[in-house]
């Protein structure tokens, strides 16, 4: 017999006994979720979840910037790839790339000259706040007073694709030397860090993660 003791949730049962793979597809989730497995993962174990590891929020905001003008699934079946390139994003080893020209030929980044040369110099903005004082993830989460802001949205349509939040954040970090940190950008950072919680009233994360935020 599995013991759940300290253990809460839908999400966290599923990962301790399992579920079906037929059950599992039919848990209702936010609208914007697709069927593909990695995609699934991501939103049940990832997506609105509470994340205060500075690095964590640097790779993430680097990868948000690399989705610019795609989907984020794309980004996701590349972030292997970006995390070998980029030595797990590790901004002290990342400013030690100087040529990004083999990257353009990997085709399991993203190809853009711009975006890649953004991941190296907001690892140089990173480290400068580092030297300043500034810690990355204080500085973050000081943009919602260190605690999430909880969202109850029914529909897809009402979730917005910026607010005044992202874009004050946004405003910040490109004055601190980040590239690729539009408002946009910044919410949809937001939102996976669980800085917001945008799952919908219908997911079947919405209620549990309500109910499991950081005191």
């Amino acid at each position: 017999m599995v013991k759940l003791k300290y253990q809460t949730g839908l999400s966290r049962l599923i990962n301790i006994i399992g579920l079906p793979e037929t059950m599992q597809k039919q848990l209702k989730r936010c609208d914007w979720v697709k069927a593909d497995p990695l995609y699934l993962h991501y939103h049940d174990y990832e997506w609105g979840r509470v994340q205060k590891d500075g690095q964590k929020l640097f790779e993430k905001i680097c990868l948000e910037g690399q989705q610019a003008g795609l989907s984020w699934i794309t980004v996701l079946k590349k972030r292997d790839e970006y995390r070998r390139c980029f030595y797990n994003f590790n901004p002290h080893k990342i400013i030690t790339i100087t040529d990004i020209k083999p990257f353009l030929q990997n085709p399991g980044l993203i190809r853009h000259p711009g975006k890649l040369q953004a991941i190296i110099h907001n690892a140089h903005a990173y480290l400068t706040m580092q030297q300043h004082g500034e810690d990355f993830a204080n500085f973050i989460w000081s943009f919602v007073n260190h605690q999430p802001i909880i969202n109850h949205y029914k529909f897809l349509a009402e979730v917005p694709a910026q607010t005044k939040i992202s874009a004050a954040m946004s405003k910040a970090l490109k004055k601190r030397g980040f590239s690729f940190v539009g408002p946009t950008t910044c919410y949809a950072f937001m939102q996976s860090m669980g800085l917001v919680n945008d799952h919908l009233a219908s997911c079947f994360l919405c209620r549990e993660l309500k109910n499991n935020q950081p005191k």
